[in-house]
């Protein structure tokens, strides 16, 4: 893993999400993305050299919808840089880490992503980012 990606920060409404986080990091976010896939519309902030990627729930079953509805507002995962995300899951099963994913799939702001399942994780849902322009 090269880096953390983005910290991913689970809201109830985006637009108020945006409101905040624009007065918090001084910055406006970049880019709003829907991935119905997962059932979730996404905003990203850049901030220095650090990412936060807002998640507002699309769908009522989705995994967003799901999170707030047990935990409420606030971190719903960190996502690591890598530069292999197939080699990276090999190497994560290997260890003995359970992943969400068998293969990765088309993510927010152009990645390819994986998730490995938080009760192998410490409690903490680790999401593998890859560049789709990065594709080894």
């Amino acid at each position: 893993m090269k880096k953390i990606e983005h910290i991913g920060i689970a809201v109830k409404d985006l637009e108020a999400g945006n409101d905040l986080y624009e007065k918090l990091l001084g910055v406006a976010h970049y880019k709003i993305e829907e991935v119905a896939s997962e059932g979730v519309r996404t905003s990203f902030f850049q901030s220095g050299p650090n990412k936060i990627e807002l998640l507002e729930a699309t769908t009522e079953d989705g995994p967003i919808a799901k999170f707030l509805e047990k935990k409420g507002e606030g971190i719903h995962h960190i996502a690591f840089a890598v530069d292999n995300i197939v080699e990276e899951m090999e190497r994560l099963k290997k260890e003995g880490f359970i992943l969400l994913n068998e293969k990765p799939k088309k993510g927010a702001d152009n990645k390819l992503v994986a998730f490995v399942h938080p009760k192998t994780a410490g409690g903490v849902l680790v999401e593998l980012c890859q560049e789709i322009n990065n594709l080894q």
